[in-house]
């Protein structure tokens, strides 16, 4: 019988009515209803005005005063037509998290009337205060001054509430010395950045007609839905995501029975109606299934331009967090919320095209004879040769620590797989002659009725952090809370290196006399045998494999973000950024400093929690427990029955372990070192963490032993399996 909190949150989700739920509608009636896009502005703009907007979106320049302001007037009739009253410019800050300020269209006349307004002017820039965000040292708090400006690539869109709707224009956030203090920015730099080199080298290759290059995102999400009556009474997972103390149910993923399985219905609805809400915004939903963990499910879109995507993702995790609790149900977006089972992660698919030469890293049918595509893909090989501990630190969070290479997500050893036809290719470039790429084939299932369907040249590697699936780059790494801008600014830079490199060897062969099908073949040559030792395609979990990454190819291994986050403090990534025109040197440690100051502060946060749960819940259900189990005994004896006093030896131990580890993590909590960034990261990860394990295994431990009645939280299997 559980305890008579956790009955009552029973009954309360017995009791609990289906969630209501929007009538289904035509996809082609709900698409990008709520989005002020293209065709939108057209209808609305006059056809001078709309081909200047058309122009800036897809080839970039600077906005007309007078075009912004028809834009901003077409914008606010067609917002307030759809009931909008207020308006918000919404960023994106160092924080992982979506930032909006909320501005009225009202303006007071000098009658006292009051008319709609919203002029260009304030559709291109507003002022937020600049200084409650986190800057790493680039403002000091009294100074300020902060601008948002205009995303003139990303649509404009409503967001309804059931009181009201806001207009909300996506932009970017900037100090008043003007560096990036978000995440938008960056972004948009790396893929100008990128832009150019790949049409330098695209024009080398021997196209004239060359459209902008634009790199594109799919970013899989994965998420674990629990009940609200549950969460009310984990204090862990309301103020962490994440639960710091639980011992596995005895059924947890073992059975492999929910992957896939049919979805519970109450989530479908939940689904459903998440579903419906991305379409009217204009994010191209596409997939939805159980994830391996019960509990855990996933939702991937179809690609997008990724600045669009970026913002898309933003937006994807406010409306599951915002409808889950509409469902009776929390959202948990946090990489590890249940130990045991399988974590989430945030499969960010990755690639670079154009309207002229398509994607750029589509094989076709005989990648061996595709130029385009080698060079391109060799340009990644060497950018995560180069730069693979930049890619671990971009995806190095306190909360993907616990993931990462533990058997469910990639290791922390950043390597890349190209399936076994590619693998072979450029095996053949190294030893110097090239004959043909292996097919396909087809896959025959030995039943009439079944069809014959084409065979992948390749199989899928998940043990793999950066993996080629076909036309693509998968990051395998990212975590399931964070924004995809970070790791997408890495791809994109690392990318525009190294098609720098690639456009400038072609450009010496070429002015050498050399023909461009040997000099393409002499530069991925080159690239393979110098950076060919982070091709793999074996199993990333294993210990052989982690021996020879380190010790025989020079991989690195940064297992904690301790380890990661001082990638972005070497000269190699300093110069990276700088010479790209995506970070300045002033930027780059600015966010140095402020994910270390994020992963601090999860650390201690979590640790002040476990030590406060385990003080006030933990021990005196333990304590009650004791006084029963000691009354039990003196009866026992007074029956001249002999006592098993075994059980409460076991318990008193673990208790005492509780006790001597609170004490432990209480002195470690109030004695940080004194210094700098890094050596308090370090006291996190090797102080903090291994106390609070201790402090973990000696709460878990009790969970086994004490009365199921007294035991204060919701167990592992009440919150994995009541729905």
């Amino acid at each position: 019988m559980p305890s008579p909190q956790r009955l009552a949150a029973f009954r309360s989700i017995q009791e609990r009515p289906a969630a209501a739920t929007a009538p289904n509608a035509p996809l082609q009636e709900l698409w990008a209803q709520d989005v002020f896009d293209l065709a939108k502005m057209k209808a609305a703009l006059p056809k001078d005005v709309f081909k200047s907007v058309q122009k800036t979106v897809k080839e970039g320049g600077k906005l007309d005063v007078s075009v912004a302001n028809m834009v901003a007037q077409a914008m606010k009739e067609w917002a307030t037509s759809r009931g909008a009253l207020y308006y918000a410019h919404v960023f994106y800050p160092l924080t992982n998290s979506t930032a909006e300020k909320h501005d009225g269209f009202i303006s007071v006349q000098g009658d006292g009337s009051t008319i709609t307004e919203f002029t260009g002017k304030v559709l291109v820039q507003g002022e937020p205060d600049g200084s409650s965000f986190p800057n790493g040292g680039i403002r000091s708090t009294f100074e300020a001054r902060g601008y948002t400006a205009w995303d003139i690539t990303s649509p404009a869109f409503l967001m309804e509430t059931p009181n009201g709707v806001t207009f909300c224009v996506p932009t970017v956030f900037i100090s008043w010395t003007g560096e990036a203090l978000d995440k938008k920015t960056p972004l948009l730099r790396s893929n100008a950045a990128m832009n150019h080199e790949a049409q330098r080298l695209l024009k080398l290759i021997g196209y004239t007609d060359v459209a902008p290059v634009n790199s594109s995102c799919g970013a899989e999400q994965e998420y674990f839905l629990v009940d609200s009556a549950f969460v009310a009474l984990r204090p862990d997972l309301l103020l962490t995501g994440r639960t710091l103390f639980g011992t596995p149910s005895a059924k947890g993923q073992q059975f492999d029975d929910h992957y896939f399985g049919a979805i519970p219905q109450r989530v479908q609805v939940f689904m459903q109606d998440v579903e419906r809400q991305m379409y009217t915004l204009g994010i191209p939903a596409k997939t939805r299934h159980n994830e391996v963990a019960p509990g855990q499910f996933e939702l991937a879109p179809f690609f997008e331009a990724a600045n669009v995507a970026t913002d898309h993702q933003q937006l994807t995790m406010t409306l599951l967090k915002n409808t889950a609790r509409k469902h009776g149900m929390n959202c948990l977006l946090h990489e590890k919320p249940f130990e045991g089972i399988n974590g989430s992660g945030k499969h960010v698919n990755w690639s670079v095209g154009n309207a002229t030469q398509g994607n750029l890293l589509d094989p076709g049918n005989t990648p061996h004879e595709n130029m385009q595509f080698l060079l391109f893909c060799g340009a990644v090989i060497r950018g995560v040769h180069l730069y693979g501990p930049l890619l671990r630190a971009v995806v190095a969070t306190a909360g993907n620590d616990h993931r990462l290479g533990a058997n469910e997500a990639p290791p922390a050893i950043i390597s890349v797989y190209l399936g076994s036809q590619l693998e072979d290719v450029y095996r053949q470039i190294l030893e110097g002659e090239v004959t043909g790429s292996a097919t396909a084939g087809v896959m025959q299932l030995g039943v009439d009725t079944l069809p014959e369907f084409p065979k992948d040249p390749g199989d899928r590697n998940r043990t793999s952090p950066f993996a080629f699936t076909g036309n693509r780059f998968e990051f395998r790494a990212v975590g399931s809370n964070q924004s995809v801008a970070g790791p997408l600014v890495a791809m994109n830079t690392i990318l525009a290196d190294s098609l720098r490199f690639v456009a400038d060897q072609l450009e010496a062969k070429l002015g050498a006399g050399e023909t461009l099908p040997n000099a393409a073949f002499s530069v991925l040559k080159q690239i393979m045998q110098e950076h060919g030792s982070v091709v793999f395609g074996g199993d990333g979990y294993s210990e052989a494999w982690h021996h020879k990454a380190v010790e025989e190819r020079g991989l690195e291994n940064l297992r904690t973000t301790a380890d990661a986050l001082s990638v972005l403090q070497r000269e190699d990534v300093r110069q990276l950024f700088v010479s790209e025109g995506v970070l300045s040197a002033v930027e780059l440690e600015s966010r140095y400093e402020v994910y270390a100051e994020q992963y601090v502060l999860a650390i201690e946060v979590e640790a002040k929690l476990a030590l406060q749960m385990a003080r006030t819940q933990v021990y005196p259900a333990v304590m009650t427990y004791l006084g029963q189990l000691s009354s039990s005994l003196h009866h026992q004896e007074n029956l001249g029955l002999p006592p098993d006093r075994a059980m409460a030896g076991k318990i008193a131990s673990l208790n005492q372990q509780l006790l001597q580890t609170c004490t432990k993590l209480e002195e470690a909590i109030a004695s940080p070192p004194h210094g700098d960034a890094q050596a308090h990261m370090n006291h996190c990860a090797h102080t903090l963490l291994p106390l609070m394990e201790t402090l973990r295994e000696a709460v878990d431990g009790l969970e086994t032993l004490v009365d199921d009645a007294i035991w204060p939280l919701p167990t592992y299997q009440e919150m994995l399996f009541v729905r």
